[in-house]
């Protein structure tokens, strides 16, 4: 009944509603910072436009892996709820843990080829670290919509399901200039075009 009624709405109309006559579709962005460079690891959340039944889950595996003493993927997006696989990957130990308030956990040493996890019932930002390399840094967005996505090398972030139109999206980046890295901007999503953002980060 709503796809129904959508179709027979103008479509600056019916985009006021996140949806159009169009439909569902993969849905493009690309992230560039001030000088005009590609960002990796910005997440994107899209609130579910009215009447989805989408289940609140992603086609790509929720783990985050040590490789190289670095985390894999830098920024990992998960669904509410889940269980996140630890997978050592290296030939040295390692003890992950994080202070962020919507997990504050500590996993003990463990060694190449085992796998810990945790579960993250708490939506928010979850910064990881490693008791015995300094170095690594990891972020785990744990999101409340199933549309939802991270960016990657070349600034892309593709998320499947949405109908052309315009939305207010969540974004989030670690050097992100907002209060807690975090900002909400309107976005127009066009059928074969990617949405450009410019950030301002730190």
């Amino acid at each position: 009944m709503l796809k129904r009624f959508l179709q027979r709405l103008p479509l600056g109309l019916a985009c006021l509603f996140g949806v159009s006559a169009t439909g569902p579709q993969t849905s493009i962005l690309q992230f560039f910072d001030q000088r005009g460079l590609p960002i990796e690891g910005v997440a994107i959340e899209v609130p579910p436009p009215p009447g989805s039944n989408r289940p609140l889950a992603f086609p790509w595996r929720s783990a985050m892996a040590q490789r190289n003493q670095a985390f894999v993927p830098g920024t990992l997006i998960v669904p509410q709820g889940a269980n996140v696989a630890f997978p050592n990957l290296d030939t040295v130990r390692h003890s992950i843990y994080s202070f962020s308030k919507p997990a504050r956990f500590q996993i003990d040493l463990y060694g190449r080829d085992q796998t810990r996890s945790q579960r993250f019932p708490i939506t928010g930002t979850v910064a990881l670290g490693c008791n015995i390399h300094d170095k690594m840094r990891g972020y785990i967005r744990v999101v409340s919509t199933p549309f939802a996505a991270a960016s990657d090398l070349n600034g892309r972030a593709q998320i499947e399901g949405l109908a052309p139109g315009t939305y207010r999206v969540t974004l989030w980046h670690p050097r992100l200039r907002a209060a807690g890295n975090e900002a909400v901007q309107t976005v127009t999503i066009t059928p074969g075009t990617p949405a450009r953002l410019t950030l301002d980060l730190r």
